[in-house]
């Protein structure tokens, strides 16, 4: 399972940890390429993946409203994206739903913006208040992903994961 360096809002913080976000990517496997360029954290994920699930340690949340990026999303989301997936589907004619899942201790949503520039958005629908967005079949392209808090400017740690074969 690859684990990153947890990822906060702060700009410079964001930069300090660059290096060992490029370090992290130099040993993950060969369907991933996990980078960090100007304070956005990148991964690039092939269908049939082998680290599944591939995780991901951040702070959620923001100050700005989720429902600014699309009616219906709730929550307090950063300015930025915390996260772009780059998914390759491989033109599978059966290709696996992309299942991407947020777990906290405490309450956490997920904006996602997906390569069909649609938004979509989840709130308390895993073990209570962990949000899941499925996609299915997944989209190639960009997803560009938010996790946020229920409550403005208030920061959690989370867990963002990735997998094609479900929410574990």
């Amino acid at each position: 399972m690859i684990k990153h360096a947890p990822i906060t809002h702060s700009r410079a913080l964001l930069a300090a940890l660059a290096l060992g976000a490029v370090a992290a990517a130099s040993s993950a496997a060969s369907a991933q390429d996990a980078q960090e360029t100007d304070g956005q954290r990148t991964i690039t994920l092939d269908a049939g993946f082998e680290t599944d699930p591939t995780t991901l340690d951040l702070i959620s949340g923001g100050d700005f409203a989720a429902s600014d990026k699309a009616e219906g999303c709730v929550g307090f989301i950063a300015e930025g994206p915390d996260l772009r997936l780059t998914f390759s589907a491989n033109d599978m004619a059966n290709a696996l739903p992309l299942y991407i899942t947020a777990q906290s201790d405490q309450d956490t949503t997920l904006v996602i913006k997906a390569p069909d520039g649609k938004f979509y958005c989840s709130d308390d629908t895993v073990n209570g208040t962990d949000p899941v967005v499925v996609f299915g079949p997944a989209q190639d392209g960009e997803y560009d992903i938010w996790v946020g808090s229920f409550d403005q400017d208030l920061y959690h740690d989370a867990t963002l994961s990735i997998s094609e074969l479900g929410v574990r």
